[in-house]
């Protein structure tokens, strides 16, 4: 299998994942929140936090999808690259809310790791493109 075939699956199979993670959020937030990893439900209102939440999952898949089908591959990989900040953010925000080390390792670090993988292979796979001298255009004589 190429390296282009693997990147996209790879790649759509993130955006769906992150498309349903984010829908859950908005749709349900009570019954998807306690698989976050965070100790205890937020007090007062905060549940609109979540929803917040929710829609930032669906924007960042919505920009990775949008650069799959149009075909901007290595804007895809570097975009990969920086979205996974935003699931070790939630790694970390886990960890410093002595919520479930499992569930911040084991979800959202794992998810970041493959996304700064799959950035990488994408990367890789468009740097000779990249690398690729402009042929010059034509002089008049």
């Amino acid at each position: 299998m190429s390296l282009k075939k693997i990147n996209t699956i790879l790649a759509a199979a993130f955006i769906l994942f992150i498309l349903w993670f984010g829908g859950e959020f908005i749709l349900s937030p009570e019954t998807t929140a306690p698989g976050f990893g965070l100790p205890s439900w937020p007090s007062g209102d905060g549940g609109g936090f979540l929803i917040i939440k929710g829609i930032r999952d669906v924007v960042l898949a919505l920009v990775l999808g949008i650069l799959l089908v149009t075909g901007h591959r290595r804007a895809l990989g570097w975009v990969l690259l920086v979205e996974a900040l935003a699931a070790y953010g939630d790694m970390t925000t886990v960890l410093a809310h002595h919520g479930s080390v499992a569930t911040a390792l084991g979800v959202h670090g794992l998810t970041a790791t493959l996304m700064v993988a799959n950035g990488l292979l994408m990367m890789r796979e468009t740097r000779k493109v990249a690398a690729a001298p402009a042929t010059p255009a034509p002089q008049p004589a």
